[in-house]
């Protein structure tokens, strides 16, 4: 078994102690702006340099430059375990030792009073990284073949260390204490920083507000990872996920909202929100594009825009409903993933597999496995479960699609003449045609009411009835919605003008010098 780390020497090197020393200055004095250029530039910078492969010093060492204060104490730690687990493999000590950072952390935001302004990124990293290491400790804990005696021994005491049931009393802790979901319901901005401005926050502390409103997406992320979809939507029934723009200050808030509230329509057979939450992100995320490379969550902004391609591409190959999606993001999609969509269509189960498994949470089993069976790795059970499910879903919706080829060939059709046609028994063409009537039915979100609710709408470009043995087909010409396809070119055109009004400005500059 691999051995806890030893301590770092005694001697904090001096880039930390003045990088803590101004780090709580700034803190102190509450300029939100120098503090976010320390966090997102300054700790990144010096991490690279000098902590590539090894952790910063501990917070008891870099205690005595900041006064011994507690609190910044606690955020140090924050960021001292995130970077150990970006860079290295955390033992089942440094696993405990953050989980009960966060628990003193949240204590004292829930019950203490509380001072500071904290930028919104760091406020959401925060929270990202709080549900990330849960996810964590739930895998680790699940792999018992990699793990010696000792170390089962351990985690057997472990219980309440990354307990599920704790991370969602928390995470709604947070909700209740910052009242978040009345601001929402009164129609204050959804933006933080905005609703911050409204409700006077700026003299007192954005800690709370802002971590609460981040909790909503917390609980989002958590219900996703345990399969529990319905419940995932519920959680941030509050925000309004039709408005594309709210959540723009903080990107790696907007595409986890947006990513895990399509992701939870698309299990619950919604494909035309999932559709529309994917290309609603993607879409912020083009014109982004000349701006993501400098951002500090490039790289994991770039993987999720993948996976959610990919997931875009698994509704599309069923609902091709391309009225729905933005004309760059259809043909992003159709230029990198055509091929899958093509077979996707076709039912081929592998192209499914491959993606999902892609594009999926990483889901966890959160109840403590059995560690009576030593050499099990149970790591990947709640994945291969909710796999499972994926895949029947598929399998039964290009059965149905068959038969929805068939009947668009028809206005009316005998159900003995049907079956005969399908090679099939005339009870079994009974159950699909029920089957394909149930599942063409779904909700679809008019922007009114929270994201579970949803007026009626068929996924097929047909109707049909039974009238005894006889089938009654009604065929359902969609119009074409020409204004989207003019605005979006408007929108080009105005584009390109001030790109070459700009080039022209700088010829102009440069002819003249």
């Amino acid at each position: 078994m691999r051995q806890v780390r030893s301590r770092h020497e005694d001697v904090v090197p001096d880039i930390v102690q003045q990088f803590v020393v101004y780090f709580y200055r700034h803190i102190r004095e509450r300029n939100v702006d120098e503090i976010l250029k320390m966090y997102e530039t300054s700790f990144n910078k010096i991490s690279e340099r000098f902590f590539q492969g090894s952790p910063w010093p501990q917070a008891d060492l870099i205690a005595p430059y900041v006064k011994n204060d507690h609190v910044f104490c606690m955020l140090y730690k924050e960021l001292y375990f995130r970077h150990l687990y970006a860079k290295q493999t955390p033992t089942l000590q440094e696993r405990i030792d953050s989980w009960e950072n966060y628990c003193s952390l949240f204590g004292v935001i829930l019950h203490g009073n509380v001072n500071m302004i904290l930028p919104n990124q760091w406020l959401w990293d925060m929270m990202d990284e709080f549900v990330y290491q849960f996810q964590s400790f739930c895998q680790y804990r699940g792999k018992l073949a990699m793990k010696s005696e000792e170390e089962i021994t351990k985690l057997k005491g472990c219980g309440q260390v990354w307990n599920a049931i704790s991370v969602f009393n928390f995470l709604q802790a947070l909700v209740d204490k910052s009242g978040i979901n009345n601001i929402l319901a009164d129609d204050v901005p959804s933006d933080p920083e905005s609703f911050a401005a409204t409700q006077g926050y700026g003299k007192g502390s954005n800690v709370l507000k802002n971590l609460g409103y981040y909790s909503l997406l917390g609980l989002l992320r958590m219900h996703c990872l345990t399969g529990n979809y319905w419940g995932a939507l519920k959680s941030i029934e509050s925000i309004n996920i039709i408005q594309p723009g709210h959540l723009k200050r903080v990107i790696g808030a907007s595409v986890s909202l947006y990513y895990y509230a399509g992701f939870a329509y698309m299990m619950l057979r919604r494909p035309t929100d999932a559709m529309r939450c994917f290309s609603t992100v993607l879409t912020q995320l083009i014109r982004l594009r000349k701006h993501l490379p400098r951002m500090a969550c490039y790289a994991q902004v770039s993987k999720k825009q993948e996976q959610l391609y990919a997931l875009l591409a698994i509704c599309y190959s069923y609902c091709s409903r391309s009225r729905l999606l933005d004309d760059g993001v259809l043909n992003t999609m159709k230029d990198t993933l055509g091929e899958k969509i093509q077979s996707m269509a076709k039912g081929d189960e592998a192209a499914f597999d491959e993606l999902f498994t892609l594009a999926c949470p990483k889901f966890v089993t959160p109840s403590e496995p059995s560690y009576t069976e030593a050499m099990a790795n149970y790591s990947q059970d709640a994945f291969r479960l909710q796999l499972g499910i994926f895949l029947t879903e598929m399998t039964q919706q290009h059965r149905l699609s068959n038969l929805s080829s068939f009947l668009k060939l028809y206005s009316t059709i005998s159900i003995p003449k049907l079956a005969s046609i399908m090679e099939i028994d005339e009870k079994e063409l009974k159950v699909q045609l029920l089957d394909l009537k149930e599942r063409s039915e779904t909700l679809q979100w008019s922007g009114s009411g929270g994201p579970l609710d949803g007026e009626p709408i068929s996924l097929l470009d047909l109707d049909f009835c039974l009238d005894g043995d006889l089938i009654k087909i009604v065929d359902h010409k969609v119009e074409r919605r020409y204004g989207d396809f003019f605005t979006s070119h408007i929108a080009k055109m105005e584009e390109i003008l001030g790109d070459l009004k700009v080039q022209q400005h700088q010829n102009t500059a440069s002819s003249t010098s």
